[in-house]
């Protein structure tokens, strides 16, 4: 597996705080996990709220984590005073997202000065075994000369 650096110092803790802003992540009870240059994983733990009507996760509770997951390991790798929108993704359901617990992982592929690459996964843990349940690709943007800061609107 290829090993980034970060070209901001400060990283993790731009990565941290912007996720604090994502109110979607706290109205579903995402958290975030592991942080490194290029990789980022967020754990969504089962809620009925959360499901379709055969009691799984729902496809977009399983899209919104692996998304998150994937801009913030390529928002890892971008230089201070920049942020990232997802330009496109794709995922493909493998198999029913159910158990106790989802986590998405956002790993690059590709980093570039503009457009980044990077790989979707999304394992569903029930009685602690692991089941990959998704699996993606995601296009980034660096937004230059727009820190991720402020609300939209």
């Amino acid at each position: 597996m290829t090993e980034f650096i970060a070209r901001d110092p400060d990283f993790e803790e731009k990565l941290r705080a912007s996720f604090e802003r994502q109110k979607v992540m706290t109205l579903i009870g995402a958290t975030l996990g592991k942080i490194e240059p290029g990789l980022v994983e967020i754990e969504l733990p089962f809620r009925e709220d959360l499901t379709q009507q055969h009691g799984f996760f729902h496809a977009g509770m399983t899209s919104t984590i692996a998304d998150s997951a994937g801009g913030y390991a390529s928002f890892s790798l971008n230089p201070d005073e920049t942020s990232v929108l997802t330009v496109e993704y794709k995922m493909n359901l493998l198999a029913p997202a159910e158990g106790e617990r989802l986590v998405a992982t956002g790993r690059v592929v590709k980093p570039g000065r503009t457009l980044t690459i990077c790989d979707l996964e999304v394992m569903a843990y029930k009685d602690g075994q692991a089941k990959l349940v998704a699996k993606g690709l995601q296009t980034m943007m660096c937004l230059r000369d727009r820190p991720d800061l402020g609300a939209a609107g």
